[in-house]
Order: C-alpha cells, then structure tokens, then sequence
C-alpha cells in the first residue's frame, strides 16, 4: 500500500510517523485514531520505538486507516539511525528478537543509544520475512557524512524506501541534519526506493 502514496498525500491525508504513549509519545493510540479522523486522514502508522504494543495491547488495526508500522533504534558501524518497518505481521516470530526487552528501550533514555543487536541485514530479513517493508527514517539526521554510501549498503540488505517527507526544519533535529533534505530525494530516485513521510509526532494534539 504505502508504495502507492505520493507526496501531495503526505501533505494532507497520510501520517506514516506518529508515536504513542507506548513509547515516547504522550497520546493514547485510540485518542490518535480518532484524532486522525477528525482531521480527515485517510492513514496512519504508528511507529513506536522498538515495540508493537500500540497493536498488540489494543483493537487500533480494526481501523482500516492505520498500516501497522514500528521504529527501531539501530547502529551500522558508526552510524546511528532509525529504521521504520510497514505493513508486518505484528505477530510475526521473525520480529521478536529485535523488539524491546525493557520498557527504558522504548522511552527517552540513553539505552536507546546502545541497540547494536540489530544488525541491519538481520533487521531487514526479518521486516520482509514478516510481509513488511524496511524504510529508513529522517535519512537527513543519520550519523553519517556520505549518506548515499549508508544508503547504497542498506539497498544491498534489501532496504526498500526512505523517509523523504518530514518536517526536518520544525524539529530539533535541524540542528543535526547531516545531509539537505534535497539530497535525499534524489537518492531515493537513484536507488528507486519508496519515499514515504510522516511528522514524528510525539504529542497529545495530533
């Protein structure tokens, strides 16, 4: 599905990147839906840092409009970055192993930083084994000087898109973008990768 999507709808009707209070967000999923459908979106994904609980612990993919969707905090060599799956099986056995073991790798908390057992071949074998489709998020603010380099080896693990519509200038990470939100364009071009977009939505007011 989310192959499908172009950027005038992550203008106005798709939200690919939304957090709840199952990890560092503040809103409940139901109050997220509902939001959602207030405001006239057509979908949304939550994607919580390295845990599925928003689905597995409520009814939220009874709603048509919400893709099942979860955010990993990862490590590749020296570079830290987050990589989005979509569209899983969040009952899949494949995805387990790489899901949050204590609720201090979900929050705001420095351990987030040290989630060097995801290797990001293993990570993108298991999204696929699970029917999901690995994006990298915010490519802009990944640790790295050459991100067309990081992301021509991700491509070489199977990743399949990139997080291409977001709002890097409203957020803190301004100041940590590593590469011009142009540039990632025009890699996701390059590499004929799925661009996606969502607004890291961490709130209560949607």
């Amino acid at each position: 599905m989310i192959e499908n999507f172009r950027k005038e709808d992550y203008k106005n009707t798709v939200n690919l990147h939304i957090h709840s209070c199952f990890s560092d967000g503040k809103a409940m999923p139901q109050d997220i839906v509902k939001q959602a459908k207030e405001k006239g979106l057509r979908y949304i994904a939550i994607s919580d840092h390295n845990t599925l609980d928003a689905y597995l612990k409520t009814d939220i993919l009874k709603e048509d409009m919400v893709i099942p969707a979860i955010e990993f905090d990862c490590w590749y060599k020296t570079v830290f970055y987050h990589l989005l799956a979509y569209e899983m099986d969040v009952n899949s056995k494949s995805i387990k192993p790489f899901l949050a073991k204590k609720e201090n790798e979900t929050k705001k908390d420095i351990v987030r930083l040290f989630s060097f057992h995801r290797h990001p071949k293993k990570l993108i074998k298991a999204i696929h084994e699970a029917g999901g489709l690995a994006v990298l998020a915010h490519p802009a603010c990944c640790t790295t000087l050459n991100l067309d380099k990081f992301v021509k080896t991700l491509v070489s693990f199977g990743l399949d898109g990139l997080e291409v519509y977001y709002p890097y200038p409203a957020k803190i990470s301004k100041l940590l973008k590593f590469t011009k939100i142009e540039e990632v364009e025009k890699i996701a071009d390059k590499y004929g990768l799925i661009k996606t977009g969502g607004t890291d939505f961490h709130g209560k007011v949607l």
